[in-house]
């Protein structure tokens, strides 16, 4: 293998490793499908250095030519439907499949993979904030409303909290917001439980994919990436209280102490 070829070889990895971080997947994950790539077409030499936030690549020795390679990537959100792409490409990478331009040209179609709809991620929240409202003893009013509440706030999140604010400040925004329809709908006579209401709409803010993933990070002694990852999750639950305190306070003024 040339320098040439091997250079092709490191940049599929690392790209494959940077949408995989990208979009959710644990160090772990990522570490072992660069390795799986470099493996199979014959560099030997390749250490990859994962963070929660970037990828640290190096290869050379005495054989194979040097290469150095470091990427920052802004990690913010999840899309499990590309890191089950990537991770099947890398198993029939290793199946013998693909030369490294099919598979290049393949993980650049799995980048360009379109998200979901606007409407569906709309309704998704919605239905979600209902039927998690019912699981925690809502009953089908209180469900209506949470599934109101789910909906309108994921309006706001698209169209507002993600092109114009920062988390933090989108994610007090959105709890507040929830809150805030909750507690109108309770007051107007939709739904009785409140609480129920209110926890059922908030869930789709929950970090619940890169809490899980910092855990299973701590768990496979990646300390540093597990622990940023669950202090990122954890700040965002402190987020989501600031918001729903807000909002209590703001309804409780309103209605003179009336709400709960």
């Amino acid at each position: 293998m040339n320098d040439h070829q091997e250079e092709a070889v490191l940049e599929l990895a690392q790209q494959a490793g940077h949408v995989l971080l990208e979009n959710g997947a644990e160090i772990f994950r990522v570490e072992e499908t660069m390795e799986r790539i470099c493996r199979y077409y014959g560099v030997k030499s390749e250490n990859a250095f994962v963070l929660s936030n970037g990828i640290f690549m190096t290869a050379g020795d005495g054989r194979e030519g040097t290469f150095a390679r470091v990427q920052q990537i802004l990690v913010g959100r999840t899309n499990l439907a590309k890191v089950t792409a990537v991770n099947q490409l890398s198993r029939e990478i290793a199946e013998g499949r693909y030369d490294v331009e099919e598979a290049r040209k393949i993980l650049e179609e799995i980048k360009r993979m379109p998200e979901k709809r606007k409407i569906v991620k709309i309704l998704g929240s919605a239905v979600g904030s209902g039927a998690f409202c019912c699981l925690l003893g809502g009953t089908l009013e209180d469900g209506l409303a949470a599934f109101l509440a789910g909906f309108i706030l994921y309006i706001y999140v698209l169209q507002v909290a993600n092109p114009y604010l920062s988390r933090i400040v989108g994610t007090i925004g959105g709890s507040a917001l929830v809150t805030v329809i909750c507690g109108l709908a309770h007051q107007c006579g939709l739904g009785t439980r409140l609480n129920s209401m209110i926890i059922g709409s908030i869930m789709p803010l929950i970090p619940g994919v890169p809490f899980t993933n910092g855990i299973r990070d701590v768990a496979n002694e990646d300390y540093l990436s597990g622990s940023v990852r669950m202090l990122d999750a954890t700040l965002i639950f402190f987020c989501i209280a600031i918001g729903v305190g807000f909002g209590i306070s703001l309804l409780g003024t309103v209605t003179g102490g009336d709400l709960l």
